[in-house]
């Protein structure tokens, strides 16, 4: 028995990583997986159904609780960030070390591809009996929309990168505010609850224009799998050229959303050092009484 011991302890040795900043890597890649597999599951579940078996309401929540679910299963070790713009405004604020970004943001994109050829497996029959084998980017038999977002028909390049813009500055500057123990915070363990929520409501007030990505790596790598795998590069020129718009426009929007929090709010903060301190010229009791 004992020799067996030893030899199951040596292999979970073997197993286990050392390097922190390896788990963090790992920790991201699966939890953007969970988050893609779950999320663009809600919204294939809907189309391939034509609606049936879900709609805005089951996708904007299924989408949300999918990061909920992601989070809970990696934020404590990596954070949970599950997309680049979070993980480049943790960098941007001092909340990440800069060395990291890359790792996390190489994980996230890898998560997110593997994810959605899972999800293509999966689905796969159902794809393909859904228009008679054709793999349609737009159109009323289109199911490219079940892995990246696309423009409404009305919807300029200009008004696009606003939205993108827009919505990720109210994510990043609410993650800030959850996050923040000088604030009214959030009791610990229910954040990723909370973040679920802040989820639903901007993807149910902001996602008419473009779909609410939010996140590069959910928009970018999924669209890059269906250009591989039947949907052809399209998926790149569809919509004015549309693909970049969830890249960028996220990234603008985070800095710009944690600027604005940090600048109307968290600064402002009482310094608890400062305030633990006395003023060295404070006078005692009695001096003021008699100034008084």
């Amino acid at each position: 028995m004992q020799p067996e011991k030893r030899r199951k302890k040596s292999l979970k040795q073997r197993l286990v990583l050392k390097s922190s900043l390896a788990k963090e890597t790992l920790s991201e890649f699966l939890g953007t997986f969970i988050m893609i597999v779950l999320g663009c599951g809600s919204v294939a579940q809907a189309v391939l159904s034509r609606g049936h078996f879900g709609g805005i309401v089951t996708t904007n929540v299924g989408f949300a609780m999918s990061v909920v679910m992601a989070i809970y299963a990696t934020g404590g070790v990596s954070g949970g960030h599950i997309n680049p713009a979070v993980s480049f405004a943790m960098c941007l604020f001092g909340r990440m070390k800069w060395f990291k970004l890359p790792f996390y943001v190489g994980a996230q994109f890898l998560g997110a591809f593997v994810g959605a050829a899972t999800l293509f497996g999966i689905y796969y029959d159902g794809l393909m009996s859904f228009a008679g084998g054709k793999l349609l980017i737009v159109g009323e038999n289109a199911t490219a929309q079940i892995f990246a977002t696309y423009p409404s028909p009305y919807l300029s390049l200009e008004n696009a990168f606003a939205d993108q813009v827009v919505a990720t500055m109210f994510l990043l500057m609410l993650v800030f505010a959850i996050f923040d123990s000088r604030n009214l915070g959030v009791p610990k363990g229910l954040e990723p609850i909370v973040i679920g929520l802040l989820i639903i409501v901007i993807s149910s007030s902001l996602g008419l224009n473009s779909g609410c990505a939010m996140n590069p790596a959910r928009d970018l790598s999924p669209r890059l799998f269906t250009a591989l795998a039947g949907w052809g590069f399209e998926v790149f020129t569809t919509g004015k050229n549309f693909w970049w718009i969830p890249v960028v426009g996220p990234l603008v929007g985070a800095a710009i959303g944690g600027l604005v929090y940090v600048l109307i709010i968290e600064i402002h903060h009482p310094d608890p050092d400062l305030e633990a301190e006395p003023p060295e010229d404070k006078p005692e009791k009695c001096e003021l009484s008699v100034i008084m």
